[in-house]
């Protein structure tokens, strides 16, 4: 990923929904002006789900997602590919579900409406191939509802389209990073530890991030390691608005930055903008009823070669284990999916979710909700755990308020075993 590239999960998410030849990839590619998506008269030639991120006018920065048609009759993959369609859904933003106009059949398409409906996903149908005329069914079918007329073979419509995706696309699709935490002119001081997992010549995604929304806030950026952090203090002739640090790193910043300044993490305001923060935090105090031999889920967005000192494999399982006092069952999975039986765990401890959109980490949070499963996040569980909880809640008035009171009761002198 380039410096200046919009990170996926920043970017709106439309997808592509309908049957096999609906003209789906067609429409991408009269949408984009290119040949993203392989077209052929062939059924089924999309199998998987394709994305092309990419700057679409007059929306901005998309991610657009082909799919495979939802009427795949393939006797041994076909159930495969309409379940990956499906779970799409968790990360669409807005939905186009595709027609051909000139078919007289919508059962298909009725049922992802309904779904988006459920899920309460903004949709637009578009009457594809109108061009070839538009059968009365699919008149009665896009009646009352939102529809726009499209042909991709002639490039009829296109334009009302893109207007439609920017007219009707969710309008907290992208919050704020931290932007909203700082007024123009005030310094944000961005504590960025450089480990073994930042990519060769790279920052990682979180901490481009506040760097790109102090530049947006029209704050002044300033950069350090934590080895580096009270020269960098002494260099300042104000004391900065804002601090934010690696999670790992916690204790360390506490001790050296002065008490005045508020200060969180990468993680923590990843999980502000990406999911609700609130319910992570009010999960946390579920780690003081944590007894050896409990289940605890350790899930990450993204999936990368386990480091030697891995974050999620090894220094949460130590950090938590010295906390309860005892070992415990812990599990880490990667990628986009819980596994079927998350009611045995009896805490989650999710990664800042940076690459995902905010839609699937709401729904993510969703699942373990609804079978009373505690999911909380890598840098509220760390801030809880080192004792410095209630600080790394000070740049958000509304939750320190709510949740501080509660801290010195949750935490107890379980503390004092930790070790780094």
């Amino acid at each position: 990923m380039a410096f200046n590239d919009t990170i996926r999960g920043d970017r709106l998410h439309v997808a592509f929904f309908g049957r096999r030849n609906a003209g789906k990839s067609s429409l991408i590619n009269a949408l984009t002006g290119q040949d993203v998506a392989i077209v052929s008269a062939e059924p089924g030639t999309t199998t998987d789900p394709v994305y092309k991120s990419m700057e679409l006018l007059p929306v901005g920065p998309v991610t657009l997602i082909d799919t495979a048609g939802l009427d795949d009759d393939d006797a041994s993959l076909g159930e495969i590919r309409i379940k990956r369609t499906r779970e799409i859904l968790r990360k669409t933003d807005l939905a186009l579900i595709v027609c051909d106009a000139s078919a007289g059949a919508f059962d298909f398409e009725d049922g992802i409406l309904s779904e988006c409906g459920s899920l309460s996903i903004p949709a637009v149908i578009v009457l594809n191939k109108c061009d070839l005329g538009v059968h009365e069914r699919a008149e009665h079918f896009a009646g009352g509802k939102l529809f726009v007329k499209v042909s991709a073979a002639t490039g009829e419509g296109v334009n009302d389209l893109k207007n439609l995706i920017r007219e009707k696309a969710p309008k907290e699709w992208e919050p704020p990073f931290l932007r909203d935490l700082v007024k123009p002119g005030e310094t944000v001081l961005l504590i960025t530890p450089i480990d073994l997992g930042a990519p060769k010549g790279r920052l990682i995604m979180p901490q481009i991030k506040a760097l790109r929304d102090t530049l947006d806030a029209d704050a002044i950026p300033v950069m350090c390691k934590e080895r580096e952090l009270i020269a960098a203090l002494k260099n300042l002739s104000t004391p900065p608005a804002l601090a934010v640090t690696d999670s790992q790193v916690f204790p360390q910043v506490d001790a050296d930055l002065p008490s005045g300044i508020p200060f969180t993490s990468f993680s923590i305001l990843s999980a502000r903008q990406k999911g609700n923060l609130s319910a992570m935090i009010e999960s946390v105090f579920a780690v003081k009823n944590l007894k050896p031999g409990d289940r605890v889920l350790i899930a990450e967005s993204c999936s990368h070669h386990p480091l030697e000192d891995d974050i999620a494999r090894v220094k949460i399982p130590r950090w938590l284990t010295q906390y309860v006092g005892g070992d415990l069952k812990i599990d880490t999975v990667p990628g986009s999916c819980f596994p079927d039986d998350l009611e045995k765990y009896k805490l989650v401890v999710h990664c800042g979710g940076c690459t995902l959109t905010r839609r699937e980490m709401l729904n993510r949070q969703s699942v373990p909700a609804a079978m009373s499963v505690p999911m909380t996040n890598f840098g509220v569980l760390i801030s809880f755990m080192k004792n410095v909880f209630p600080r790394a809640l000070s740049p958000f008035p509304e939750l320190y308020s709510r949740f501080s009171r509660d801290a010195g009761r949750a935490v107890d002198g379980r503390m004092a075993r930790f070790t780094e």
